[in-house]
């Protein structure tokens, strides 16, 4: 049985500056009461925090329960994996900017600073974040984006995304990537960076230890649909060099 509890969106700011952090977790209750924490520690006060679970087992549920009065929606139930459970999400944003947050990460001070940057709805924006104590990744050129693409936690996504895109769930730990390839060549969006440190990266979480095969297989098609000739081009040459150096 799934357990769902829902809240009314905090009534303060005004909605076209409200923002939904999104959070997906699985037996996370080592790390979700700081990352919530980071979150009612900001200043900017318009945010409705989202957490989908996927059945957690360790206590996880049980603080989602304790902190049921600063959540706006949560619902614990069986998934079918990271991607699977943010599309779960998306129905339940409330305002006009999304960001999605690791169950293991925390939000910086400086993400309220960043959200005052929201200011065109056809911009994706996107900040820094702490690495193992490093900032990364500064201003993304579009080689690198095909390449190696965004810390999902740096990137603030306007509604819109999410009314037009869902997440390919055939791609199990880099959807976000792959979505991110769809939203550069689409021209109703620009990614526009913003020289702000917004959140700290923790390296626990999945995609650190597992490959998605999936996606590694389609990698070299999506940057070719995705991406300018040029950079195409330059991919696929460097692949050419990885292969002759084996």
């Amino acid at each position: 049985m799934a357990v769902t509890q829902v809240k009314p969106s905090i009534s303060n700011g005004d909605t076209n500056m409200r923002i939904s952090v999104i959070i997906v977790t699985y037996n996370a209750v080592e790390y979700l009461q700081n990352c919530l924490n980071s979150i009612y520690e900001q200043q900017y006060p318009a945010i409705d925090i989202v957490v989908i679970d996927g059945k957690s087992t360790d206590g996880t549920v049980e603080v989602l329960q304790n902190n049921t009065d600063r959540i706006h929606f949560w619902l614990s139930e069986q998934d079918k994996g990271i991607y699977d459970a943010m599309n779960k999400a998306l129905p339940h944003i409330t305002g006009q900017w999304v960001y999605f947050l690791g169950a293991d990460d925390t939000l910086l001070p400086a993400f309220s600073e960043m959200v005052l940057h929201l200011t065109n709805p056809g911009n994706i924006y996107y900040g820094n974040v702490l690495a193992d104590g490093v900032k990364r990744s500064g201003l993304i050129s579009a080689y690198y984006m095909a390449k190696g693409g965004i810390y999902h936690q740096a990137i603030i996504y306007p509604k819109s995304v999410f009314d037009k895109y869902t997440y390919n769930t055939n791609y199990k730990i880099a959807a976000d990537y792959a979505l991110n390839m769809q939203l550069y060549k689409d021209k109703n969006y620009k990614f526009t960076y913003v020289d702000i440190v917004i959140a700290n990266y923790n390296h626990t979480g999945i995609s650190s230890r597992i490959v998605d095969e999936a996606f590694e297989k389609d990698k070299t098609k999506l940057i070719l649909s995705n991406f300018e000739a040029k950079i195409g081009f330059r991919y696929l040459f460097r692949l050419f060099k990885a292969k002759l150096s084996k």
